[in-house]
């Protein structure tokens, strides 16, 4: 029988090893040193609906309207461009740069419901807006239903086209 010595720090060392291959499985090291090395970052979004259309809102602080660009392709909206870093004078000298910059692409799918066609879009501020109108045959139609006899009466339903499943 072989003796083994104790090693107090096996246990810590152990761990140490489960969580490093916890991250790195999710996060491969060459996405994760791409994205620290280039500034890489991604604007926020807001995307909701009203009874006519989808709206896409994105922040984009800082930017001009020739730094990014919009397009629609197969039912999936994309905004990519770039923030550049700019020094303002030789002499400067920074202590802390937080905001992010580099290259950045998003891209969302849009319902079968929305139609490109009449798509408009508006910046101002710093935050860009997105307006998606909704297909005809996706609003909502109200159908009268009648019924017989004196105790019957019209009776509004609301009926929706499910263009998403066809």
């Amino acid at each position: 029988m072989s003796i083994i010595k104790y090693d107090p720090f096996r246990e810590l060392r152990s761990l140490q090893d489960e969580m490093n291959r916890l991250f790195m499985t999710n996060v491969p090291r060459s996405v994760a040193q791409e994205d620290l090395a280039s500034g890489g970052w991604s604007p926020s979004v807001d995307i909701y609906e009203s009874e006519n259309e989808i709206i896409l809102e994105a922040e984009l602080p800082g930017m001009k309207r020739d730094d990014f660009e919009v397009s629609i392709e197969n039912n999936v909206i994309t905004l990519k461009g770039k923030r550049e870093f700019e020094k303002k004078e030789e002499g400067d000298n920074y202590h802390r740069v937080e905001r992010s910059y580099g290259a950045f692409t998003r891209s969302f799918s849009l319902p079968r419901t929305v139609s490109a066609e009449n798509t408009t879009a508006d910046f101002r501020n710093g935050v860009l807006k997105v307006t998606l109108p909704k297909r005809e045959e996706a609003k909502a139609r109200r159908i009268e239903v009648a019924g017989e006899g004196e105790d019957a009466k019209a009776i509004d339903t609301e009926v929706k086209s499910d263009t998403a499943n066809a």
